[in-house]
Parts: C-alpha cells; sequence; structure tokens
C-alpha cells in the first residue's frame, strides 16, 4: 500500500471514526506488533499475551496518531507499542506474590537503610546492609531487586555495596533533554571498545530492562557477578562520556 494511500486512510479515519478504515490501517501494521511482542517472549510471558497487548497498543495509536503532524507512523508506532508492552511488565511485576522470607528481607532493608541514612547522612552498602541485619550480600541484592524493571533511570547496587548511579548521571549536567534514543546511541558509542558480554551486561540491563537476575541467567553466571561487572562497566562508562560529552 503506498504512502500516499495510507496517509489518505489515516486522514479519512481521523474525519469519520469508522472503524473499518481503523481495521484496514491495523492490518497494514500488525507486523509491527507481531515483532515487538516476540522481543519480549522469554520473561514469564506468553506470546499470545504480549501479541494482544501489542495489538490493542496498536489500535489505541492509530485512534492517537495525528497524519497532519507529517510524521511517519511507523516512527510514532514502535516506541508506543513498546511502551505499552512495558508497562504490562511493570503492572503484573507488582501482582506477583513474592516470597514471604524475601518481602520480609525487603522491608527490612529499607527500614535499614533509611536508618542508616538518618544518622550517617550517605547510603549504606550492601555490605553494610548485610552485616546489620545478619544475612548474605546475596539476600541483600536480591532483596533490593524485589519488583524492580532496570531502566535507564534506576540505579545500579554493587555487590560490594557501592554508590547507586543511574545511567542518566552518567552524563554532563544538562543533557536529561535529550530523548531516550539519543541517550541509547550516545552510550552505544561509548562502548566501542567493550568485550561481548560487558555489552551484553549493560544491553540486558538498561535497553532490554532485565532485573539483574533474569541477566545472570541469559549468561550463565551468578547474579552477583552481574552486579560487580554492572557497577564496573557503569564507572567506565562515566570516565568515557566525561572526555566525549
Amino acid at each position: 500500500m503506498a504512502d500516499e494511500k495510507i496517509s489518505e486512510l489515516f486522514k479519512q479515519y481521523k474525519n469519520t471514526g469508522d472503524i473499518a478504515l481503523r481495521n484496514t490501517i491495523a492490518e497494514k501494521y500488525l507486523y509491527i506488533a507481531d515483532i515487538l511482542a516476540k522481543k519480549f517472549v522469554g520473561r514469564g510471558v506468553e506470546y499470545d499475551d504480549l501479541r494482544q497487548v501489542a495489538s490493542l497498543a496498536l489500535l489505541r495509536g492509530i485512534d492517537r496518531f495525528d497524519p497532519d503532524l507529517g510524521m511517519q507512523f511507523t516512527t510514532f508506532i514502535t516506541p508506543t507499542i513498546t511502551g505499552e508492552i512495558k508497562n504490562y511488565f511493570r503492572d503484573k511485576s507488582r501482582i506477583v506474590k513474592v516470597p514471604r522470607r524475601l518481602g520480609e528481607l525487603s522491608a527490612a532493608v529499607k527500614r535499614f537503610s533509611s536508618e542508616y541514612e538518618a544518622k550517617n547522612g550517605v547510603k549504606p552498602r550492601v555490605r553494610q546492609i548485610a552485616e546489620g541485619l545478619g544475612v548474605s550480600e546475596e539476600d541483600v541484592v536480591k532483596a533490593l531487586e524485589i519488583g524492580g524493571i532496570a531502566s535507564l533511570d534506576s540505579f545500579a547496587v554493587d555487590g560490594e555495596g557501592e554508590t547507586e548511579q543511574s545511567l542518566y548521571s552518567l552524563l554532563s549536567d544538562g543533557e536529561d533533554k535529550y530523548e531516550v534514543f539519543e541517550l541509547k546511541e550516545t552510550l552505544r558509542a561509548a562502548m566501542r571498545d567493550f568485550t561481548d558480554t560487558e555489552k551484553k551486561v549493560i544491553a540486558y540491563r538498561y535497553i532490554e530492562e532485565l532485573s539483574q537476575s533474569e541477566t545472570a541467567k541469559r549468561l550463565g553466571v551468578s547474579q552477583m557477578f552481574v552486579s560487580r561487572m554492572e557497577r564496573k562497566l557503569l564507572a567506565k562508562l562515566k570516565e568515557t562520556l566525561k572526555d566525549s560529552l
């Protein structure tokens, strides 16, 4: 279907609200929903469910798209569908039943951290939390990960308890106005000299937004290994970006 014809269909649908027109447009772009749904397979949700979420996002996107803005629909709908799928995972993570022991530990970690920071003016390290609560550092890391889906503005916690920081914090002041895409491109350029494993850690954690435990499973290593490597890589990126921006 030519771009001129699809553009005309969008204009007609905007003016008439004809469901038949919407369905015709949806059939044209359903392949995008299929591709994006497949991208998120393997995270505990069946493909059919992901496809349904993506398809509904496609329909909502068609309703919201304004053909008069001069933007390609594919440019508009791809991040729209991706965002809906990620929101689905976030909503799902909130209702997943957490093991009682881990839930209690998570609450204890939060209390300990708040009390420690109030008393000392800084956040406690993972090692300090573990010692204070009489548990392993691995358990502390797991407790910190409960309900967490990493993103570009999420915090990375080192297995040795180094200070938390976000990927946005690696950029100089004022860079927050950049779109996420531009940030990813900047980071990709800074990762040219990374090993394949190092690139996978960053990609899994900050592009695919996997948790540390999920990343560890993909790499066949321990969660603590991922946590330690992540902290070192963030420090390396910070140094690289400081020189390039």
